[in-house]
This record gives C-alpha cells, structure tokens and sequence, in this order.
C-alpha cells in the first residue's frame, strides 16, 4: 500500500488544496473587476489549486512527523510554527 509520508502528503495536498482554492474564489468574486470573469477565472482557480498543492504539500508533509523534529528543534520553532 502507501507509506506514511505519502498518506500524509495527500491529506496534507487536500486540506492545502481546498486553501488555495477558498483563497482564489474569494478573490475572484469579490473583486467587481474579476467578478465579471467568474466563468472563465473560478475553472482557472480550480485548476491551479490541483497543480499547485501537491508542491506545497510536498514542503508541508515532512513537518508533520515527530521524527523530523529533534528537541532543540521542536522548542526553538521556525519560520512557519514560530
């Protein structure tokens, strides 16, 4: 079947997924401007939000196992986690 980081990249690519897309359409209807273009720029969204997760997921994956974390580490923080 599938390893555990490769469970954890799809779900982690759905849940980045449905971000990128709430982020787009929200854009796209709520600009006058791009309102007008719903019909051609909401399937653009979409698209680009199935292209663009898994990229981001593949960065976001590896973060949420304990094991890629030492203990300095996991106290320090980072840039995402603070």
């Amino acid at each position: 079947m599938f390893t555990t980081d490769t469970w954890l990249r799809i779900v982690c690519s759905m849940m980045i997924n449905a971000v990128i897309f709430g982020t787009g359409a929200i854009i796209v209807l709520s600009v006058p401007a791009l309102a007008a273009q719903a019909k051609v720029l909401l399937p653009l969204v979409v698209v680009t939000s199935f292209v663009a997760a898994p990229f981001f997921a593949y960065a976001v994956a590896p973060r949420m196992r304990l094991r890629n974390w030492g203990r300095r580490e996991w106290q320090r923080g980072d840039l995402i986690s603070g």
